[in-house]
């Protein structure tokens, strides 16, 4: 798709990613239509425009990555997601670019998001109010300590690695509300879907994958 895309609108890129979401076995039509509003080219450096379409992930800077678009449907799809009506909360940990976030808001009028890393956290920030996204909230922080004044969400999605479920993240997860988080090593996770039931969590292990690490005081220490 690399080289076609220079030729292609962004439009029709984004048709054919969709495609390819759906044969991976992305079946919830509003995660697919989420992704036909989300220019993910406005989420990659310049450089990395031709590939902004491609079901990969890509460098951001820092170390840090935008991920594959199918994970990012899938993690979307497993946090089953209601609509705007509902107006339920989200919790992301890890904005990145900021891609996640401008997806997770097509289905909630407030989403509120932790990054980290200042620069990606500021320049993710600037870009998604230029794009129009007004009902998301960004913090530069520990996302290990969740948001506690905003807290219980909903629905919490964290795009790092973790060794464990950060404590305070559980403890921020709403009744009935669901998590999705990589639960592993440094160097591979699992997937993990988790539901909570009268204060208890359940969890359901989905599929391997590859972040970057989740740092913080509930996460990794940071490399030296």
């Amino acid at each position: 798709m690399t080289a076609v895309l220079r030729q292609l609108k962004p439009e029709i890129a984004r048709e054919r990613l969709i495609r390819t979401l759906e044969r991976k076995g992305i079946t919830d039509t509003r995660v697919l239509d989420a992704f036909r509003k989300v220019p993910r080219h406005e989420f990659v450096d310049g450089a990395m425009y031709a590939q902004a379409y491609d079901d990969n992930a890509l460098p951001i800077g820092l170390g840090q990555t935008i991920s594959q678009p199918y994970i990012v449907a899938l993690m979307t799809q497993f946090l089953e997601l209601k609509d705007m009506r509902e107006n339920e909360k989200i919790l992301e940990i890890g904005t990145g670019s900021g891609f996640q976030a401008a997806i997770l808001a097509q289905f909630s009028r407030r989403v509120y998001t932790i990054e980290r890393h200042r620069p990606l956290g500021d320049a993710a920030r600037k870009r998604l109010r230029r794009l129009g996204y007004e009902n998301i909230v960004c913090k530069i922080g520990d996302g290990t300590r969740g948001w506690p004044q905003y807290a219980p969400f909903d629905k919490i999605v964290v795009t790092a690695g973790a060794p464990v479920v950060p404590e305070e993240l559980a403890k921020q997860l709403a009744d009935d509300g669901r998590m999705v988080i990589p639960v592993g090593t440094r160097e591979v996770q699992s997937l993990e879907v988790y539901s909570k039931r009268n204060g208890e969590l359940a969890k359901a292990a989905a599929c391997d994958v590859v972040f970057v690490p989740l740092v913080g005081s509930g996460g990794w220490k940071e490399s030296r």
